[in-house]
């Protein structure tokens, strides 16, 4: 249980960032950044790079959110001493700002560059933009779609520490069932088209 309790706290700031940045990119806030990262080009194949969705409003607004998320977590988590101990990061660094700072960009920017790969690969496939495949590329695109960020969140987090095979697996497998109840709650708020 205390794995568990461990793997969602340190994920959390994670989560709430993701959360907040589905309702900015919903938001009319700083509409002039929500451009296209690909421009709108197209490749050889007549079809968009990452498709409309993967904006620039989308990749700051994670980066931001992931660093504002994460300093107050952090601060939260000062005030919790028996909780903050089991956070992975700070049973190896102190929960300062030194830390917390670069973390919170990392853990972003690894979370919207991560998308990108499955993003031109769904392109590639004439899958759209914020829709799941209906041919036998249904269920491995569904996994794909949780876990692709989550292997850039590892990788930060393997940056900081040295994971075992158990707290990684124990990441993916909260993280991913997480993001799935997540998507479906904002799915019912109407913050996203799609509940997977």
């Amino acid at each position: 249980m205390s794995m568990i309790l461990s793997l969602y706290l340190t994920l959390m700031p994670v989560i709430l960032a993701g959360i907040a940045n589905m309702i900015f990119c919903k938001s009319s806030l700083l509409d002039s950044v929500n451009q296209p990262i690909d421009a709108g080009r197209l490749l050889g194949d007549g079809r968009r790079l990452f498709g409309a969705n993967k904006t620039w409003k989308g990749f700051w607004g994670m980066v931001v959110w992931g660093l504002l998320a994460q300093l107050v977590w952090s601060y939260f988590l000062a005030r919790q001493p028996d909780l903050e101990k089991l956070h992975l990061i700070y049973a190896h660094y102190p929960n300062k700002l030194a830390t917390n700072f670069p973390l919170g960009i990392l853990l972003g920017l690894a979370y919207v560059v991560f998308e990108l790969p499955n993003s031109y690969l769904k392109r590639r496939l004439d899958i759209s933009p914020g829709k799941t495949a209906k041919d036998a590329w249904k269920y491995p695109f569904i996994l794909l779609d949780q876990i692709d960020s989550l292997i850039g969140i590892l990788l930060v987090l393997h940056l900081y520490i040295s994971l075992n095979w158990a707290q990684i697996i124990g990441l993916l497998l909260v993280g991913t069932l997480t993001h799935l109840g997540v998507n479906r709650l904002l799915y019912l708020a109407k913050l996203r088209q799609n509940r997977l």
